[in-house]
């Protein structure tokens, strides 16, 4: 089945150059645009999916929209002796009327409505004056081969689609390496969070039980503290005799008179009678 027409407009439309040297990250960058008056998705696929970082590696263009994608190549030892063989491959593809299909299976949905767009990767890198000028990309070979030569190397630069699919599974059999690493940290993170949770808790419990014991200890200490005092502290003895000041005295029932209290009654009644004498013998004398 033949393949569609071109959807996008790529820039650069056959290779991306890459300027070293090469000791650290470079970039490339390219332009997809959308000349049609449909939405149209596309999916950039690398023969070295390792030595590149793709942003963004997929998405939706709208009618006249235009996206830059930025290629960065990773550090690597140039040498450039060395024929550089990667090479890169937008596909795109026109928006299906199903609105629910997952964007990865939308590729493997319909193969049929595919369109492959491929690139190739030049690396330019400045040499030593005492160096001569060679090409990266095996280009001043292909000029100085015969003519069947340089059409084998053109035949050679053409992407199959077989390198490509088996470029896209070893993809994903990579993010899900890594999607399964990451959870599979994420899981020990979890657990030792637990762990840790647990650990807090228990010492948590310790604390309390610690402060409770301590708590009881100072309560039983004061108490023991107080007796001891109260023991301490000397009893003053109380006379039998004391009366305090304030009080009413006793009643003083059946108290024997004292001698003093009889001599003085007695001449009490003796000075009566005496009296009572002399007061006869004056009256008996005036009468007369």
């Amino acid at each position: 089945m033949a393949k569609p027409a071109q959807l996008l407009t790529i820039e650069p439309a056959n290779e991306l150059k890459f300027q070293g040297p090469f000791r650290t990250a470079v970039a490339s960058y390219m332009r997809l645009t959308n000349p049609t008056d449909h939405d149209i998705y596309f999916k950039i696929k690398t023969t070295a999916p390792k030595k590149y970082c793709v942003r963004p590696n997929c998405g939706l263009l709208e009618p006249r929209e235009s996206q830059e994608i930025a290629i960065v190549l990773q550090p690597f030892i140039f040498d450039s002796n060395e024929k550089n063989k990667h090479k890169f491959m937008v596909q795109s593809m026109v928006k299906p009327d199903d609105e629910d299909i997952n964007l990865e299976d939308l590729w493997k949905k319909y193969p049929e409505k595919l369109m492959d767009s491929k690139l190739r990767c030049v690396f330019e890198c400045p040499l030593d004056s005492n160096q001569p000028a060679q090409a990266t990309d095996g280009s001043n070979a292909a000029a100085a081969a015969p003519p069947n030569t340089a059409a084998g190397n053109e035949g050679n630069a053409q992407f199959s689609n077989a390198q490509f699919n088996a470029m896209s599974n070893d993809d994903e059999l990579q993010s899900e390496a890594a999607l399964l690493k990451e959870i599979k940290k994420l899981r020990d993170n979890e657990s030792v969070l637990r762990q840790e949770n647990l650990q807090l808790r228990e010492q948590i419990v310790q604390l309390h039980m610690e402060a409770e014991g301590r708590a009881k200890e100072q309560s039983s200490s004061a108490g023991a503290g107080a007796t001891a005092a109260a023991k301490s502290v000397p009893v003053q003895s109380v006379p039998v005799h004391y009366q305090n000041p304030y009080s009413p005295p006793p009643p003083q029932l059946g108290r024997i008179p004292s001698m003093d209290t009889l001599y003085a009654l007695a001449f009490a009644i003796f000075m009566c009678f005496a009296g009572v004498l002399i007061g006869k013998s004056m009256f008996s004398e005036s009468s007369k």
